[in-house]
């Protein structure tokens, strides 16, 4: 049992939509997939991953460096204790062989991407959904029903606060009970109108979370925070640069509700800067680390292990990216839920087919591996590469 091949194409996922900080109109991402020789009902097992989307694709690195790592590895050297499966902690470890230690940003999304590859590689093999296989691996009980929340709310050329409000209409006529939209890309004014439009049209039907994509000073922080305490919102979202915790901590000092940030932080050493240094507060606030964006699942399980330690419940993280790697996180390891993308980033986005959601959660489907095979615009697309 080897690996045989491992593919990289950059795929655009390009919008005219924008956030507070970036727009989406040059946006790529790196679409990966690990060949094995392993061949299960008459098809070669292949591993299939991409990274999230707000980061670029990431294909010269995945082939220049951290390819030919994996392939020019002792096979033997890559394979767990029993020698029936891969190993994705040595494959990690072979990966990131001749690295230093910090300086996580690009690298962390090459080496995520291949990772979700990789499990989803070792979840085929043994023939399970991944939310299964890592429960057991855990010793806990697998749970299918995940809580997901419709992110969108971006600002787009033309868009008024009554196709704003459609927006948000559709995504509670699809299931949602939390729906989340963009701030800090107008003036405080303007974004309060918007907000407030929001509110009127999803009433008590859904909460509302608003998203700063890290663009705030502390005064500016401040000041939406004095506007935005008024409403009953679900969270306010990283509200200024990740890495600046002593100003989430001013924040978790002066706004009472609910606080989300992580989406930007690649490593477990920076997620525990953040609950050493950033205030957030287990009984309230949200953990957004991606693993796509940091190192993989491999470094996830380093997160979560860390976060058990300081008394934080896994029940407090909702990863960003919207894909259906950290969906199965969420279903096997007792996450607190996912986001989700109903009508952006397609076909990377979303859920298999004839998932649907309900009462905002969705049940996860059967499907060997991460459940690619399950979602066909993806499958089609992840399949092109390889065959």
């Amino acid at each position: 049992m080897r690996i045989v091949d491992i593919c990289e194409v950059t795929k655009p996922i390009s919008s005219p939509i924008r956030n507070a900080y970036i727009d989406f109109s040059k946006m790529t991402a790196s679409l990966v997939a690990v060949v094995t020789d392993v061949v299960k009902d008459g098809r070669r097992v292949v591993g299939y991953g991409f990274n999230s989307n707000g980061r670029y694709g990431q294909g010269g690195l995945i082939r220049e460096r951290f390819r030919d790592r994996i392939l020019e590895a002792d096979p033997a050297s890559l394979m767990n204790d029993a020698g029936d499966n891969l190993d994705a902690h040595k494959i990690w470890a072979a990966i990131m062989q001749n690295e230093k230690p910090g300086g996580h940003g690009e690298r962390s999304v090459a080496v995520g991407t291949i990772d979700m590859a990789v499990w989803d590689a070792i979840s085929k093999i043994e023939e399970k959904p991944l939310f299964r296989m890592l429960a057991e691996r855990k010793g806990v009980e697998a749970n299918p029903r995940v809580f997901v929340y419709a992110a969108g709310g971006y600002y787009y050329p033309g868009k008024d606060n009554s196709a704003l409000r459609n927006e948000m209409r559709g995504y509670l006529e699809r299931g949602y009970t939390v729906v989340k939209m963009k701030i800090g890309g107008a003036s405080i004014d303007e974004d309060q109108r918007r907000i407030e439009a929001v509110l009127a049209e999803i009433r008590d039907e859904a909460q509302l979370a608003v998203d700063a994509n890290g663009r705030f000073d502390l005064e500016t922080a401040l000041a939406y925070a004095k506007m935005l305490r008024q409403y009953p919102l679900f969270w306010y979202e990283e509200i200024g640069d990740p890495l600046d915790y002593q100003l989430q901590a001013a924040m978790a000092e002066f706004y009472p509700g609910s606080m989300a940030t992580g989406e930007n932080l690649f490593s477990h050493q920076d997620a525990r800067n953040l609950i050493r240094y950033g205030g957030m507060r287990p009984d309230r606030d949200w953990l957004q680390f991606d693993c796509a964006l940091s190192y993989g699942l491999v470094e996830y399980l380093r997160t979560l292990d860390m976060l058990d330690q300081l008394g934080w419940s896994p029940s407090r993280c909702i990863p960003h990216g919207g894909h259906q790697m950290s969906l199965n996180i969420a279903a096997g390891l007792s996450l607190g839920g996912n986001e989700s993308y109903p009508d952006l980033f397609q076909p990377y986005g979303g859920f298999p087919d004839g998932v649907k959601v309900e009462d905002g959660h969705i049940i996860m489907p059967e499907l060997p591996g991460i459940g690619f095979e399950g979602k066909s615009d993806l499958i089609a697309v992840m399949r092109d590469l390889v065959e």
